[in-house]
């Protein structure tokens, strides 16, 4: 095959890939007309036309046709990787996920929408009507999400430091600098922000895994120390962490107000496989295992009086003493 009839069929099925799908069909005519605009030089006729067309169906590239009325026949290429919902599901989150830049969205929107039709790609959402973005150590991000990736696919250990801002809005590292030496499992998503599961080698099995927040990661390095991968369910981890707030897992009780907003909300957070129970006086009760942490006693609070703590005592005891303490800065 010559090159000039190369980069004609190239050009074609690009052409298919871009101006035809399910709805959007083209005629040999469309079709000549949009390949002398791919190559100025071309002088493909109909016969020519054809005769590539059946070349990239012989390759597995599928071209469908449609007799239209007065015989005329229309080519599309309908096959796509991703259907258009599939499209939306990855490109919604990118948009809505405020630790990626905006920038970093629009790049990475306008190569999902490659992956469809022009015509269907234009339904597709726009970057330009997000503006959440709220991180401003992306490029650090990202270059930890590519090491922490190959650290685990590796089964390398993996060192870093890791701190928090200050009231002055400063970066200050924990533990006087000193790194971690993790074991990484995963990496998860969860409420807008990218973290590490690992296990840290100085902490016993009881306080492993634990979880760290890429962006108040820094120095990530790839230890050349390996460690023996084990399977392992992180899923129950997640669910427990509650929001990657630390603390002790118990079982706790809550008795809620028996409301459509407050019922949604616990299914919510709890899932709806969570053991929740009819109560008495429109109530209804929450059975399960979570952190006892400042996480979940903010959540508690947040609802105000529609829940109590039934179980256990010391949980019962510390949102008293929150509640107190809330009673007397609005007594000074």
């Amino acid at each position: 095959m010559s090159e000039a009839i190369g980069r004609r069929l190239l050009a074609l099925k690009e052409i298919f890939l871009r101006d035809t799908d399910e709805h959007n069909q083209l005629s040999i005519k469309g079709l000549i007309e949009k390949l002398k605009l791919e190559i100025p030089d071309c002088t493909a006729d109909s016969k020519t036309v054809k005769r590539y067309i059946q070349t990239l169906q012989s390759s597995g590239f599928e071209i469908i046709e449609n007799v239209e009325k007065y015989g005329e026949i229309y080519y599309s290429h309908q096959d796509r990787l991703f259907e258009n919902y599939q499209l939306r599901l990855l490109i919604d989150p990118i948009l809505s996920a405020r630790f990626i830049t905006e920038e970093e969205k629009k790049n990475v929107v306008m190569n999902l929408k490659k992956l469809t039709s022009q015509h269907m790609a234009k339904k597709l959402p726009d970057p330009i009507v997000y503006h959440q973005s709220i991180n401003h150590d992306y490029p650090t991000i990202k270059l930890h999400i590519d090491k922490i990736h190959d650290a685990i696919s590796e089964s390398k250990i993996i060192s870093f430091q890791y701190g928090d801002f200050d009231i002055d809005k400063k970066f200050q590292l924990r533990h006087q600098a000193r790194y971690y030496q993790i074991k990484p499992i995963a990496l998860i998503w969860e409420s807008d922000f990218y973290y590490l599961i690992g296990e840290d080698t100085e902490k016993s099995a009881e306080d492993n895994p634990r979880n760290y927040r890429l962006d108040r990661m820094r120095n990530v390095i790839i230890t050349g120390i390996d460690f023996k991968e084990k399977r392992q369910d992180i899923s129950t981890y997640v669910h427990n962490s509650f929001h990657m707030f630390g603390g002790e897992d118990q079982w706790i009780t809550l008795q809620f107000t028996l409301n459509q907003m407050v019922l949604n909300g616990v299914i919510d957070k709890f899932g709806i496989d969570a053991d929740i129970r009819k109560g008495e006086n429109n109530t209804f009760i929450l059975k399960a295992k979570a952190k006892q942490s400042t996480g979940l006693k903010a959540w508690i609070l947040g609802w105000g009086s529609h829940v109590k703590v039934v179980s256990p005592q010391s949980l019962v005891t510390e949102i008293n003493q929150e509640i107190k303490k809330m009673v007397d800065s609005y007594k000074q």
